[in-house]
């Protein structure tokens, strides 16, 4: 029985494309390289900081990486809020899941604090049971630590889990996690991108996500 939906933020709940954007120019910047192309950044949404810097650099200095995350979080801390939207339907889903009596959670690379100003802003804090961020875990996304801790922390079984996401990197997290997986397409990756992967359910986005799993009932 189904008893807790998990989802990532970016390209799952929410778009927050030109606030990740503003922050990493900034951040590049003031590091000495030129603003990356919009696409390369969209493609990278989802990483780590440290491995959105590796991927648009093409550079491993992992001091220099750290010095990209603390830019980063700088102008972000400024930008991200604002520049953060919700797809339509997420609001609806997440009462609907909670009629229904399923526990919710969001685990992503995004900060702690960050999804919970962005709950706030759009009335959500009460629609998430648990929260895990990237300052919450010592490994990030693929590594299942995140999920495992939510699920924990939920008091449910592995089996009595869906885990939603926009990206690879989710689907890596769900199986390092032996958790079910279920792609939703309002991010960067096609259907085809997902047949490596062994999907629950495909969906275009969560109110397409949210019938799937009212068949489950």
């Amino acid at each position: 029985m189904l008893k807790a939906v998990i989802f990532d933020f970016d390209y799952t709940l929410g778009d927050s494309t030109n606030g990740i954007a503003l922050s990493i120019n900034y951040a590049l910047r003031e590091l000495g390289y030129a603003p990356p192309n919009i696409s390369d950044i969209k493609k990278s949404i989802g990483l780590s900081l440290t491995e959105t810097y590796f991927t648009l650099t093409s550079n491993d200095d992992l001091d220099e990486a750290g010095q990209f995350a603390k830019l980063f979080k700088e102008k972000a801390d400024s930008v991200m809020v604002a520049h953060t939207t919700l797809y339509a339907g997420v609001k609806n889903a997440l009462q609907m899941l909670k009629d229904k009596g399923r526990k919710t959670a969001i685990v992503t690379t995004k900060f702690h604090y960050r999804i919970e100003q962005i709950l706030n802003k759009f009335s959500l804090s009460e629609l998430i049971d648990i929260i895990v961020g990237a300052e919450d875990v010592k490994a990030e996304k693929p590594d299942p630590e995140g999920l495992l801790w939510a699920i924990e922390h939920l008091d449910v079984r592995n089996k009595e889990v869906l885990y939603v996401g926009d990206s690879l990197v989710d689907a890596k997290t769900a199986e390092n996690a032996k958790v079910d997986f279920v792609a939703v397409l309002t991010g960067t990756k096609s259907r085809d991108d997902f047949k490596n992967y062994n999907c629950t359910y495909i969906g275009e986005d969560i109110a397409d996500i949210c019938k799937y799993i009212l068949t489950l009932e």
